[in-house]
């Protein structure tokens, strides 16, 4: 009897483990995305002479935008924050990195001593005028709440423009993408909602420095605004932003996808002549085999969603292309599996690549090497 339970117990754990396996891997194929509520807790952001406050209202468009993105089952939604706290804008991006976002978008709401309106949508970058710069001074002005703010962000001053001159380096090669974002959702704004178009810019943000991502943040509006406040303040107005910026990131998503199976091209010249492998081959010693399946501008996750559901695929860069392979092995009849299987996923052009020392070489000098 106590062995028969013994038995049943190892099932169940052993069925449990699998379980856990399979959806940590279901989870990490999904499209990731970061969702920012600025402001909260101590920090209230801007308030108008209405009383309204900012961080009330970026936290319930985050939440409604969340709550629309996770009716499709392949994306996860992350948050910075659910509730009314503080959160430091250094860990508003660790939380981003690592997760291995695919997305980070920031919600705030702009102020004026006027009644200006309107909505933009920034991207990291240079202050290209005085008004941009004040306003990334606004919303960066919060580390002064943080402890060791000097340690965590390296020295940068809010107050000086000269200290944003080398944060825009890491996201330099994702500001295609969040040009792109942005201006979905300012066209979304635009067109769909009426709202004033104040349109996509550039300034030194440090939330969004943080981020190794696409990444933007959207001034949803002016709260100062008689109208406009009362607007952002209302249920109908924030049910109505989030939407916006949530039909916008699916917009993004499907785009990047659609460029990915339409545009992505293959470096020709690369493509070597099949050769036949004889069957009794199999490890090559000091040789690598990876298949080719798809070479081109675009940098993508190389996340199954992004290739057909393909799994195991990695992304290198060489020159201005990103090229992605399946598989890595010195095991020539592995590597042709892996061929077909590529190929019968939709990559009808994959072929097998092989690399000696960190070097390319040929499919046919690489077997000319092999084992005794």
């Amino acid at each position: 009897m106590q062995t028969k339970l013994k038995t049943l117990f190892v099932l169940i754990i052993i069925t449990l483990t699998l379980s856990l396996a399979a959806n940590a891997q279901a989870e990490s194929d999904k499209f990731i995305v970061v969702l920012d509520a600025g402001h909260g807790g101590e920090e209230p952001g801007k308030v108008a002479n209405s009383g309204i406050k900012e961080k009330d209202i970026t936290l319930k468009i985050i939440l409604e935008v969340g709550k629309e993105l996770e009716k499709n089952n392949n994306i996860k939604v992350v948050y910075t924050r659910k509730a009314d706290v503080f959160v430091d804008l250094f860990k508003r991006g660790k939380i981003a990195n690592n997760a291995n976002a695919d997305l980070f978008v920031s919600v705030h709401c702009n102020a004026h001593n006027s009644q200006a309106s309107g909505s933009e949508t920034y991207v990291l970058g240079l202050h290209r005028n005085k008004t941009n710069f004040e306003v990334a001074k606004a919303e960066n002005s919060v580390i002064f709440l943080e402890e060791n703010y000097e340690e965590n962000y390296g020295g940068i001053d809010p107050n000086s423009p000269e200290s944003f001159v080398g944060l825009t380096i890491m996201q330099e090669e994702y500001l295609d993408q969040s040009i792109l974002l942005a201006k979905n959702i300012q066209d979304n704004f635009t067109n769909k909602l009426k709202r004033k178009n104040r349109g996509v810019k550039q300034a030194g943000f440090i939330v969004l420095h943080q981020t190794v991502m696409p990444s933007v943040l959207v001034e949803s509006g002016f709260i100062t605004n008689k109208n406009e406040g009362k607007y952002l303040n209302s249920k109908k107005g924030q049910t109505e932003i989030a939407s916006a910026i949530s039909k916008a990131i699916l917009k993004y998503k499907k785009t990047i996808d659609i460029s990915f199976n339409n545009e992505t091209v293959f470096n020709e010249t690369d493509k070597v002549d099949e050769i036949v492998i004889p069957s009794e081959e199999r490890n090559i010693p000091n040789t690598i085999f990876k298949v080719q399946i798809a070479a081109g501008p675009k940098k993508l996750a190389p996340k199954s969603y992004n290739f057909k559901g393909l799994k195991e695929v990695f992304r290198e860069k060489e020159s201005k292309l990103y090229k992605y392979f399946f598989g890595y092995t010195s095991d020539i009849n592995k590597i042709q599996q892996m061929q077909k299987e590529a190929k019968k996923k939709g990559f009808k052009s994959a072929f097998i690549v092989a690399y000696r020392d960190g070097e390319r070489i040929s499919l046919e000098k690489a077997l000319n090497s092999t084992s005794k």
